[in-house]
This record gives structure tokens, C-alpha cells and sequence, in this order.
């Protein structure tokens, strides 16, 4: 984290894609690699040349205030943005290398107008486009810290939604990641059907799955003490998973 905090963010990768002859360089980026819970997400940005915006950097250098800030001014003067999300069940078919770049491609394929120069944060991404891959890519191009501020910042909102529904892990707090109080969470009641059921920490819960119990008897209660939440209610969330 020191080695990154110490890193500049600029436009030098994007300059000399434009001296090459490019016209729109996206930058794209990924967060929620990490994570025990919930869908890898990511964004793909083009900036506009004409637009400076002051701040970009590492979305994991910034405090959730300051990337929400940042984000509403990318998509205001951004050229294209779009997001993708690759969910749990997806994650554990292909593993998280390979979900992380599709989400990736996902969102490039949804730029409109398209780009025709990629930059990626030390990741290939699987399309004809000439790129190139950076390491600490998001630390040093505006363009990849455009795509992982507005990656995190959608992110965040997806997992802060589920935290009523799965109270016990902390998800607003944590985002579904590996802190003290999800490991013990997942040792006392068991993982949820959004959790990845090949990560180690997930499959290692000594509690099996067991969604609709969990849900039924953590659910906010109303005063005449019925669940806010019926199990035909808690059936029906489960599906749309």
C-alpha cells in the first residue's frame, strides 16, 4: 500500500495511446477479486481528452466519501462508461481470474461510442482491441482509476443492499470481505447462497448452507412478533439470486 500511495496518477499511458493514432482509450478495471461474497464487478471509462478530473487515483486510496464524489463527476464528463458484474455461482464455475476478465470484457462490450484502445490494470482482456496492460494500472492511469472508482463505488452499493437480508455477516461494513467478524459469522451460522462457495474460507464453515432458516430466523421482526418476511417471500429472493 506505501509503494502505491507513492505512485502517480497521469495521463501518460493515455497521451501516447492518442499520439498512436487512438481516438477513445478506455481504461478498465475490477474490484471485488478478493471478496468472500457477492459478484466481482467492473467498469470500463473513457475519459474525456478536453475534461480534467482532479483526484483520480487508486479507488482503494480513496475514503468512500471522496469516491462517491469522484464518481458522479466521471459519469458527468466521462465520454462512455458502462458496468458488468459476474455473480457468485459464475465465480465458482470459471474461478475468480477468469470472472474478473470477463466482467471486464462485459463492460467494454457495452461502451457506446466503443473504444478503440484499451488500457487494463496488469490484466489482458480478451478482445480484438490493441491494449496494454499495466501494472498498478489504477495507481497510474486516470483512465484505469476512473474504471475502479466507478467498479467500487457500484460494488459497495450492490453488497450494502444485501446486508438486511443477511444480517449476521456485516456486509455493510465489510463488502463481503474476509474481516474477524464474517469468518466468525460463517463458522456460527454457515455461508448464504451468494457467497463463494470456492473460496476456502466459505467451503471451510463447518455450518452447511442452510438459506432459509438462517434468513426466517434473522429476519426483522414486526410487534405482533411474525417476520417481516414469509418463507414464500424469502423463497422468492432466494430465486431471483
Amino acid at each position: 500500500m506505501r509503494l502505491l500511495k507513492r505512485l502517480r496518477c497521469t495521463l501518460k499511458f493515455e497521451k501516447l495511446a492518442w499520439a498512436a493514432g487512438a481516438k477513445r482509450v478506455a481504461g478498465v478495471d475490477e474490484v471485488g477479486r478478493g471478496s468472500l461474497f457477492g459478484p466481482v464487478v467492473a467498469a470500463a471509462v473513457i475519459l474525456d481528452p478536453g475534461y480534467r478530473i482532479r483526484g483520480l487515483r487508486d479507488s482503494k486510496l480513496l475514503p468512500a466519501d471522496r469516491r462517491e464524489e469522484l464518481a458522479v463527476r466521471i459519469r458527468e464528463h466521462s465520454i462512455a462508461y458502462a458496468i458488468a458484474a459476474v455473480d457468485s455461482a459464475r465465480i465458482d464455475q470459471i474461478n475468480i481470474y477468469q470472472a474478473s476478465r470477463l466482467a471486464m470484457l462485459l463492460a467494454l462490450r457495452q461502451l457506446a461510442p466503443a473504444a478503440d484502445y484499451l488500457l487494463g490494470d496488469a490484466v489482458k482482456v480478451d478482445c480484438d482491441l490493441p491494449q496494454q496492460p499495466i501494472i498498478h494500472g489504477d495507481a497510474l492511469s486516470v483512465s484505469i482509476a476512473a474504471a475502479s472508482i466507478i467498479a467500487k463505488v457500484e460494488r459497495d452499493r450492490m453488497i450494502t443492499a444485501w446486508d438486511p437480508i443477511f444480517p449476521a455477516y456485516g456486509l455493510a461494513s465489510n463488502k463481503g470481505y474476509s474481516t474477524a467478524r464474517h469468518i466468525a459469522a460463517l463458522y456460527e451460522h454457515g455461508p448464504c447462497p451468494l457467497h463463494r462457495q470456492s473460496f476456502a474460507p466459505v467451503w471451510s464453515a463447518p455450518i452447511p448452507q442452510e438459506v432459509l432458516s438462517f434468513m426466517l430466523d434473522d429476519a426483522t421482526h414486526s410487534e405482533t412478533g411474525q417476520p417481516v418476511l414469509d418463507e414464500e417471500e424469502v423463497t422468492a429472493a432466494v430465486s431471483d439470486l
